[in-house]
């Protein structure tokens, strides 16, 4: 059976009895798991003696954990039974340190994959970590502000009536992108501003490569204009095309934004559309952090179908 291996850490600033407690207490996990925020309405059963919770979702999946050993504030053991989308089990754990800033939480797992997906061996195992990351700063978030700002919406199917843009085109590694993004917007608005050309519509970013492997990324970041002729060095010219789009909004700052396409991707997985493999996805930013507080930001993720 091919080997799966996921870990990731996080230092969060509060007690450890009040980190250990939140994931101790799976009455607590739906506020911060990176899994149960993509289908809201999944269903649920806890156990009553609380160590033990199992889920039925029609997106993601179904299964069971259970706690094997707990040491309070040290480490907690669990087992992991997946029935849906395929049966396997895996082996997780939870270490809480104590050092300088706060409490460092490293949420690992061991498991397997059924022998016939052997050739997902080194994506799953990206993916995996990716949701870890997703759920440990969630996590944080919850234990230290005692909410999480991020909201998701599945808006379906719509049409979309397709843009024309002047943008800058990038590729970097995901690590970079934040501040890659950041100041590729900036010189946008810079040029729009300069050349006294204006916008038609709100300024979106478009990925056309996510190589989860090599952790790189190529994504355009651009505003729609009705007049996208020859921008000059350091920026281009494009469209992207009416289609027909399966869109997902995302309410809350930009730092949880992959947990909206995660949402899109697991209907995509699960069949609810067939992306359109012609057009990239794109996500459209509806208000300007500039002007709103980052638990009010609102980005709709758009992906093309068939």
């Amino acid at each position: 059976m091919p080997n799966l291996f996921a870990s990731r850490s996080i230092v969060i600033d509060a007690p450890v009895e009040d980190v250990y407690s939140h994931v101790r207490d799976f009455q607590q996990w739906p506020k911060w798991s990176p899994w149960l925020i993509l289908e809201r309405e999944c269903k649920l059963n806890f156990a009553p003696d609380g160590n033990s919770y199992s889920w039925d979702g029609k997106v993601i999946g179904s299964g069971e954990i259970a706690v094997v050993q707990a040491k309070k504030n040290k480490s907690i053991q669990h087992r992991l039974t997946f029935l849906k989308p395929w049966k396997s089990t895996a082996d997780v754990q939870f270490a809480f340190e104590e050092q300088s800033g706060g409490v460092k939480v490293t949420w690992s797992m061991d498991g397997s994959l059924p022998m016939f997906l052997f050739f997902l061996k080194n994506m799953m195992n990206s993916l995996i970590g990716m949701d870890y990351d997703r759920g440990l700063r969630m996590l944080r978030e919850q234990v230290e502000t005692g909410s999480v700002a991020s909201h998701i919406d599945i808006l379906g199917s719509e049409s979309f009536s397709g843009i024309q843009f002047v943008g800058r085109r990038t590729s970097c590694t995901m690590a970079e992108m934040p501040k890659r993004m950041e100041a590729d917007i900036g010189k946008l608005k810079n040029w729009f501003k300069d050349s006294g050309t204006e916008t038609t519509g709100k300024p979106f970013s478009q990925y056309h490569v996510f190589d989860l492997l090599k952790q790189t990324v190529t994504y355009t970041i651009g505003c729609p204009t009705s007049r996208p002729a020859n921008p000059g060095e350091g920026f281009i010219t494009g469209e992207i095309p009416a289609c027909r789009v399966y869109k997902v909004k995302h309410i809350g700052p930009y730092q949880h934004l992959g947990n909206g396409w995660s949402a899109g991707k697991i209907r995509e997985q699960g069949k609810v559309f067939k992306a359109n493999s012609a057009i990239h996805p794109f996500e459209i930013y509806e208000n300007d952090p500039g002007e709103v507080d980052a638990k009010d930001l609102v980005t709709v993720i758009h992906f093309p179908t068939q």
